[in-house]
């Protein structure tokens, strides 16, 4: 996957969340030929190994392709769809497992929101 530059790869351990899948593989692709060349590859070596899928969808558009291998689910989007789905959000639960190889995601820093104070009230004369 990463040999064809792939791009944003994520796994995600969803076995606790859900019953279709133990893990979720996301990553992204510039265009729809360098998506439906991931997939490619990713079936390739696969096949090589001995393992098919049981089901692939949107390899013709390749805007989304989905392969799945039963316990794991394969998703590659072209960026702007993956941005639109964000299968990230949508399992903000699962944990996330490091990929060798590949350095962290950098993560958004934490900026503190300012705190609104009350006004004290004022004294008045009587």
């Amino acid at each position: 996957m990463l040999d064809k530059k792939a791009t944003d790869a994520l796994i995600l351990q969803v076995a606790p969340l859900t019953s279709v899948a133990d893990y979720l593989v996301i990553s992204s692709a510039d265009s729809d030929r360098q998506a439906s060349a991931i997939a490619d590859h990713i079936d390739g070596v696969l096949s090589r190994s001995g393992v098919k899928p049981f089901g692939v969808e949107g390899r013709w558009s390749s805007q989304w392709v989905l392969m799945d291998y039963g316990d794991v689910i394969v998703h590659i989007f072209r960026q702007d769809v993956r941005e639109h789905y964000a299968l990230e959000r949508l399992w903000a639960d699962a944990k996330r497992i490091a990929i060798p190889g590949q350095l962290p995601a950098p993560q958004p820093a934490v900026v503190p929101r300012p705190v609104k104070r009350k006004k004290a009230p004022s004294k008045t004369k009587a």
